[in-house]
This record gives structure tokens, sequence and C-alpha cells, in this order.
């Protein structure tokens, strides 16, 4: 397999396929259960395309908490079906598919009773540990261990002394998801998927009761053009309502979306070598590391406004400050939050009035001949259902003609980037002195690209000025824009520093200092001209902008009002 650049040139041979050619599959859904889909229909031996919006992970994809876990909290509600499935994802994504990408992270458990909750949390967490093994694969992380008051201290100081009487300490795996769900895309492009963002179907194409394709809607150049499918999946997460009704049909259930937002905070505001999980009143919260900062989160709230842009409000920020600061010697205020990020849940509805007592789980529907529905279910276990809805596809293309077709293979297919990569990360200090940069950004870079890296780095010998760091965000190199722009399928300033980079939820100004220098970079790979990269800097400075003056608004109402106060760019055509 060749790596794939989701370039420009790309996305327009892309775009001309998808017109003129009819297809096994059309995936409508740039996330990562849409990418997903793309990459099982793709190495299956299937023609594919893939069709998103907005930008590729720009709604729940990049909105997560970060995490590839089994759902603790899922073991309580005796779902342990849904909790080994996910452990068993979590042993796959960290040890074959995505080494550079997925990672162990460590997570401490205060007790506050003694002798019975430690028994009680004890057997539950070793439960966890145990269907992580018995999936059939070691779990990729270490098993769990008790701690001493006095241990957890020495974990994590900047716990209070009377906040616990005693830890245990386990782990779980992390990802940068929007990331993730980019590489997805790479992966399936490389396999042949023809894939374009930027691009939302307005319509859905019937000849009588079977749905045949889908009418696009290229929002980079306003043209409109009809992509022929044997069949259509619908991966639109919290859109699934709304795409089901282009076909002028109800679908076979409806989703959810629940609303979980996430605080951003430098990391020597917290003294701790390990995150924390606490309990709330109706969910967990969790203090995650993120590099040189931590993520808090999550809540859990229904949301019935603006799906694409949801807001946190000043009464969502305070939520999280008040549990986290339970068990915190030095509390946080608002002055620590660097970033503040809002997504929302496709949670399948009719189960609980509550959201956060909602299944996880999901479903598939191929209620209308030719469109298959995917909806619900977590990051974690994407790939379960992208092969679950490829599946319903599959099965109704070999009734029709009666040709084999097939099995998943993705358990099997390592994404871009993760082939080789233990081998560099052990040389990692030769492709320093190679390179000229620092070990500490070879490492940054393997992370983020793994066995790719070599891409970023030929950027760099070309333009030696791109070895540099951005001047407002130094914790990634100039290279880095470019090259998301030239590799990674960003449209829009947006799309680099709010996914390509964290650059909007981990600097205080939460990227407005870094809009102008990025965009000169991006400008001479996509073509902008001077009154385009004006218009990508204004506004993305309008966008944060009105984000900052929602999370001064008291409830959901009101900052999602302000919220919409900060238009979507439009390019000038």
């Amino acid at each position: 397999m060749r790596p794939v650049a989701l370039s420009p040139e790309a996305r327009q041979q892309a775009l001309q396929a998808l017109a003129s050619t009819e297809l096994d599959v059309l995936v409508v859904g740039g996330g990562v259960v849409g990418c997903g889909a793309a990459l099982d229909a793709a190495t299956r031996g299937l023609t594919v395309g893939l069709v998103e919006a907005r930008d590729f992970g720009s709604g729940t994809s990049s909105r997560s908490s970060k995490l590839i876990h089994g759902g603790l909290r899922y073991l309580e509600m005796l779902d342990f079906g849904l909790v080994a499935e996910a452990l068993q994802e979590r042993g796959l994504l960290i040890q074959k598919l995505a080494p550079h990408l997925v990672r162990p992270v460590p997570f401490l458990y205060p007790l506050t009773h003694r002798v019975w909750e430690r028994f009680y949390v004890g057997a539950g967490v070793a439960l966890y540990d145990t269907l992580g093994m018995l999936s059939g694969r070691s779990r990729g992380v270490p098993r769990h261990r008790h701690l001493s008051r006095r241990g957890a201290l020495r974990t994590i100081p900047a716990l209070r002394k009377d906040a616990l009487v005693g830890a245990i300490q386990y782990y779980d795996g992390q990802v940068d998801d929007a990331r993730y769900t980019v590489f997805l895309a790479r992966t399936a492009a490389a396999y042949g998927a023809q894939v374009a963002s930027r691009t939302r179907v307005v319509g859905l194409l019937r000849e009588g009761e079977r749905v045949v394709g889908a009418l696009c809607h290229d929002l980079e150049s306003g043209n409109k053009f009809e992509v022929r499918a044997r069949q259509v999946v619908n991966a639109t997460g919290v859109w699934t309502d709304e795409t089901q009704a282009l076909a002028g049909e109800r679908g076979q259930f409806k989703v959810r979306a629940s609303k979980g937002i996430h605080l951003v905070v430098p990391r020597d505001r917290i003294q701790s070598e390990s995150g924390i999980i606490l309990r709330t009143e109706t969910s967990v919260l969790f203090v995650i590391p993120w590099g040189r900062h931590w993520i808090i989160g999550t809540t859990d709230t229904d949301w019935n406004l603006d799906k694409a842009h949801p807001a946190a409000s000043a009464a969502d920020i305070e939520y999280l400050l008040n549990h986290v600061n339970t068990v915190l010697t030095t509390p946080l205020v608002h002055e620590d939050v660097e970033g503040v990020y809002a997504g929302l849940r496709p949670l399948l509805s009719g189960e609980s009035e509550l959201t956060s007592k909602l299944s996880r789980e999901h479903a598939v529907s191929h209620a209308i001949p030719g469109l298959v529905v995917i909806a619900g279910g977590k990051f974690t276990t994407y790939r379960v259902m992208a092969k679950d809805a490829i599946d319903a596809a599959v099965n109704a293309m070999e009734r029709a003609d009666g040709r084999r077709i097939p099995e998943s293979v993705t358990e099997d297919v390592p994404l871009l980037g993760a082939e080789g990569f233990q081998a560099l990360w052990n040389a990692r200090h030769r492709l320093a002195e190679r390179s000229g940069l620092h070990v500490a950004r070879i490492e940054h870079l393997l992370r983020r690209y793994g066995s790719l890296i070599d891409e970023v780095l030929d950027l760099v010998v070309a333009d030696p000025t791109l070895r540099e760091p951005l001047a407002a965000a130094p914790d990634y190199l100039r290279a880095e824009v470019v090259y998301a722009a030239s590799h990674e399928g960003a449209r829009h300033l947006d799309d680099v520093l709010a996914r390509r980079t964290r650059i909007s939820i981990e600097t205080f100004d939460r990227g407005t200092e870094s809009a102008e220098e990025a965009a000169r970079l991006i400008a001479p790979v996509l073509g902008w001209s001077t009154e385009q990269i004006d218009r990508e800097v204004e506004h993305y400075r309008k966008r944060v902008a009105a984000e900052r003056q929602s999370q001064q608004m008291p409830d959901d109402e009101t900052a999602d009002a302000a919220r919409m106060g900060a238009p979507e760019i439009v390019p000038v055509r």
C-alpha cells in the first residue's frame, strides 16, 4: 500500500470520479464511523466513495474525551458485552492498527470509603482487566494496582489528603480523535476510495422505492452533481435523522444528541503523574493527561439546538470546575482554562429520559432498499460499527446479483503510519541527528504521523524555514501546517488550527495569534488569494470570539445564540 495525499488535486480527481462512475458503496459522513466504513468497503475490493459536508471529523469525532476505553461505568449497568467488545478493540488499536496514534494512559480512582469501596471498585477493575484478556489479545496496557493514601499522594501530590483514603490505578487508551479520523480517510483513499470533504449530500436519488445514489453539493466550487451507487451508507452521527429524511421516509430508530464539554488547562496547574477519574451525581469525570496540558470532562446533558457548533455555557464550565476542585489542594479558576470544546454523542433514543442512561450500543437499519443507516456506538468501537454497516450493504448486493463479496479484513489492516512505527521510535535519536531536530520534536512527529514522518521531514528539507515552530504555538512546526493542507485534506484555516493541530484549545489565545502565520503558510498549497487569506483569518477570529462569548452565557439557549454569531466560512469563488 502506498500512501495517498489528500491534496487539493486528489480532492478534485475524487469529485470527478464520483460524478462519472457508479459505485458499489457511497458513504455519507466523514466522522470516524463513516471513514471506517469507507476503509472496510474498500479493503473488500468494492468501489467506494466517501463524502463529508464539512471537514473530516469536524463533528463528534474531534470533540470526544480522546479516550479509547471499554467504559468502566458500563460494568455497573451490567453491559458486559459492550465493555468486552470495546476492550477487544482497545487492544487491537494499541498493538496493531494504530500504535502511533493510540497509547496507554493511567488513571487513578480515589477511594473515599474504607474496606467495602476498595473491594467493590477493585472487583470491577479486576473484571475490566480480565475482560480485556479474554478478548484473545493481550490487553496492550498494564494491569491495575491498589495504592494506599500515601502511595496515591506520591503519584498525585495535587490531591487533597482528606479527599481519599486510598486509590486504585488502572489503564486505558488515549487518542487524538481528529487525527485518527483523518488517518482513516487517508488509509481508505490508499485502498482506492474516492474521498472528498466539503461535499454535502442535499438529496437522495430514488428509482421507485430504491435509493440509487445521492445529489451532492461541492461547497468549495458551488457545483452540484449526482453520485450513483448500488448502496448508500448513512453514517452521519447526530445528523442521522436529517439525512434519513432526505429519502422521504422515517427511519427505524431515532438519534438523540447528548452534549459533553471539556476544559483544557496547562499541565503545571495539576501536579500529577497520572490521570484521575471521579464519580459525579450523573456520570464520571476525567482529568486526562494531554501532552503539556490536562483535559477535564465531561458533562452529559440533552442538546436540541445547533448540531454543527454545540456551545458550552458558563454553567457547564462551572460544573466541571466545581467537581474537579473537590479533590484538588489548589483549586482551578477560570483564568487557568486555556481551551473549551463541546461535542455531541449520538445516542439511540427511546431507552431512557436521561441521556447518561442511554445505550452506547449501535444499531444498523436497512429499511429502505439501497440505504443502510448506522447509528449509536462510541469512538472505540467504530471499526465494529463500520463492519456491521458494510456487512448490511454487502448482503443486499449479494442477494441482488449472487456475486460473492469478501468478508471484512480491517482487523488485519493497520492504518497508514503504523507499519514500522516501533522501529522508527527505537531509532528516534538517529532520526534527530539526521534531521537536525531535537529528539523531543521527533517524538512529537512520530506520535502524530508515525512512519509517515519522512513526508513531513521532506518538506523541511525542501524549505528549511519550515523547521521553525509557529511563533505563537511553539509545540507545532511550520511544516505541520503546510502538511495539513498538502497531505491531510485541510481546506480551511479552522481545519488546521482546530483539528490537524490542537492549537485552538492548547493556547490561551485559542489560536488567534497563530491564525495569520498559519494562513500564509497554507495559502500557496490551496491557491488562496490575499482576499481569501484575510477572509480565513477574520472568520477564525470571529469564531473564537463567538465561542468565548457563548461560554459566558448562563444556559444552553443563550450560549447557542452567541455561538451562532460566527457564520460558516465561504470560499471566494
